[in-house]
């Protein structure tokens, strides 16, 4: 066992075999599922909620853990976090984002609301669309803050794109500010998201 868990790629690889086990348990239990839009919708929001479960935790990793504990990290101690886990956190963190957002259009797309809930039912009037549409261009926002701000800001504040010092520290607040924005909108977006399944 504690070969299996002293690997990540082993852990992830047994967890994913564990959720098709399971899978095939509900799918015979149930006399098989038809392969329709109502499959392909629930696996959509499967694969929605991973990811978005990656985005929102590495959101959360990096406002409530490290940023916050820079500070307190011995200076020869800094680049282990600069150079290593920062790089590799944002590069989770940013795929995270983008597949959060597409895998939620398809899902919008798959279940025919789309349309109304980008437009927040403004034509039509439907609670369920409006709450959903808020979390979407909510999680659009922040998608766009990941990939146009925060990243190229990362980019240069970790070193990865060189520049002068004075830039260097402007990029890193640039990047830490709209890090914060998007911690302020994940409540409000998470909130529209989990009412529209279950207010309406």
């Amino acid at each position: 066992m504690s070969n299996l868990l002293s690997s990540l790629s082993k852990t992830i690889h047994v967890s994913a075999i564990i959720a098709i086990l399971l899978f095939l348990g509900m799918f015979f239990q149930n006399d098989g599922f038809a392969f329709d839009r109502i499959f392909w919708s629930w696996l959509t929001r499967y694969i929605h909620v991973i990811v978005g479960i990656m985005w929102i935790g590495l959101l959360w990793y990096f406002n409530f853990v490290q940023i916050p504990n820079m500070a307190k990290i011995p200076d020869e101690q800094k680049p282990a976090i600069g150079k290593v886990i920062a790089p590799a956190a944002l590069f989770y963190f940013r795929w995270a984002a983008a597949f959060t957002v597409l895998s939620g259009l398809i899902l919008a797309a798959l279940n025919g609301y789309l349309h109304d809930a980008m437009t927040l039912s403004i034509g039509s009037g439907i609670p369920k669309h409006s709450a959903i549409g808020i979390g979407m261009w909510l999680g659009i926002v922040m998608a766009f803050n990941v990939w146009f701000v925060i990243w190229p800001n990362q980019k240069r504040a970790l070193g990865i794109v060189e520049c002068d010092a004075e830039l260097k520290a402007k990029s890193a607040k640039t990047a830490m500010l709209f890090s914060r924005t998007n911690t302020l909108l994940s409540v409000p977006m998470l909130l529209t998201m989990v009412a529209a399944q279950n207010l309406y």
